[in-house]
């Protein structure tokens, strides 16, 4: 398995900051020592600019990647999703679904999706409802939309922007590094900022 994060100017950072600390650190993987490498790709090998102002370097373009079935993508939420350049990836994010690549949008993300008609059959969520009728002339999936922070159809998971934790813990469940207790604990100690729950995670390593 290999995990993917899609790179474009103004990413927004805190979409993904669980997902990219938890892998790199592997702190809490069920199997001590294993190593996660992110591979960031993007439709140019130029450096993009976060919504921070934080410059990361592409370590590949999308169409040269052989995605295989189980890799995980991870789309992040920006501003610039509607940009043209995005089109051929939104072109292959398509075939991927279709190839049981697990793919993961959040905020922007989803928009993009939907416009391309890429959510029209499959369930899922976005920043709201009305919004993505909106925004996105070619959307017309909306009897398939859930009004919830987040939803997992099959290989694709979409979330609404203000849920990155919760679009984390779905992402890591398909991810399959983690022990369900582990993540259980680790999810509720955010949720619910209880103190058993630190140690109901430091118990679940053991």
């Amino acid at each position: 398995m290999n995990i993917y994060l899609y790179l474009l100017d103004t990413l927004s950072d805190w979409e993904i900051a669980f997902i990219t600390a938890e892998l790199n650190t592997g702190r809490f993987f069920k199997v001590k020592g294993e190593k996660i490498v992110i591979i960031k790709i993007s439709h140019s090998l130029n450096k993009i600019k976060t919504m921070g102002g934080f410059e990361i370097l592409p370590d590949e373009l999308i169409e040269n990647i052989k995605f295989q079935k189980d890799d995980i993508l991870i789309l992040p939420g920006a501003d610039t999703w509607m940009d043209a350049v995005n089109d051929k990836t939104l072109e292959i994010v398509k075939e991927l679904l279709n190839k049981n690549v697990i793919v993961a949008a959040i905020c922007g993300a989803t928009m993009a999706l939907a416009n391309k008609g890429i959510l029209d059959n499959r369930k899922h969520t976005s920043n709201d409802k009305e919004f993505l009728k909106i925004s996105c002339p070619n959307y017309s999936g909306e009897s398939l939309y859930v009004d919830e922070l987040v939803v997992t159809d099959g290989n694709l998971i979409t979330a609404t922007g203000l849920a990155p934790l919760e679009f984390s813990y779905e992402v890591f469940k398909k991810s399959n590094l983690f022990k369900a207790d582990t993540l259980e604990a680790w999810y509720n100690l955010f949720v619910t900022k209880e103190s058993r729950y630190f140690y109901d995670l430091l118990n679940s390593l053991k």
